[in-house]
C-alpha cells in the first residue's frame, strides 16, 4: 500500500528508530511512546488487521515481539510489560496496518490501571458462547 506510514517505514521512505529486522517483520520504538521503550511490531507485508494476516506472518510477529519483548523489560527495567493488538478504529487501532505495542510498565505510571470487567447477566454467557463458537 502506497500511503501507509508503516509501509513507508518498511521501505526505507521514513526513518525510524529500528529495534529488529529480518525478511518478514520490523520493530522500532514508537514516536509517540506511552511510556520510554515502547515500540511496534508488525509485518512488513501489509495488512489491513489480525483478520487479513495469514497465520504465518503473525506467528512471525509473535516470535519477534517475545524476543523485542524481552529486550525492552530488561532494557528499561520494566516492571512488566504489556502487548496490546488493535483492530478497527472501535478498537483504538489508528493506523491500518496489523500492528502489535509492546509498552513496558512500571508500577504507578498511570496507564491502563484497571480492568473494567463486568459480570454476563444470567443465561448471556451461555448465547455468547454460542454465538461464538457458531462462527469457529
Amino acid at each position: 500500500m502506497t500511503d501507509c506510514i508503516f509501509c513507508k517505514i518498511v521501505r526505507g521512505e521514513i526513518p525510524c528508530a529500528k529495534l529488529y529486522e529480518d525478511d518478514r517483520v520490523i520493530s522500532f520504538l514508537d514516536i509517540n511512546p506511552i511510556n520510554p521503550g515502547h515500540a511496534l511490531v508488525l509485518p512488513k507485508n501489509h495488512y489491513a488487521t489480525l483478520f487479513e494476516a495469514p497465520p504465518e506472518e503473525l506467528h512471525a510477529c509473535i516470535a519477534v515481539a517475545r524476543q523485542v519483548a524481552r529486550a525492552i523489560h530488561r532494557g528499561m527495567g520494566a516492571d512488566g510489560l504489556n502487548l496490546i493488538q488493535n483492530n478497527y478504529r472501535a478498537a483504538g487501532q489508528l493506523i491500518d496496518h496489523v500492528h502489535f505495542h509492546l509498552i513496558p510498565r512500571s508500577v504507578g505510571d498511570g496507564f491502563f490501571t484497571s480492568w473494567p470487567a463486568k459480570a454476563y447477566p444470567k443465561g448471556e454467557l451461555e448465547k455468547v458462547l454460542e454465538r461464538v463458537k457458531k462462527e469457529l
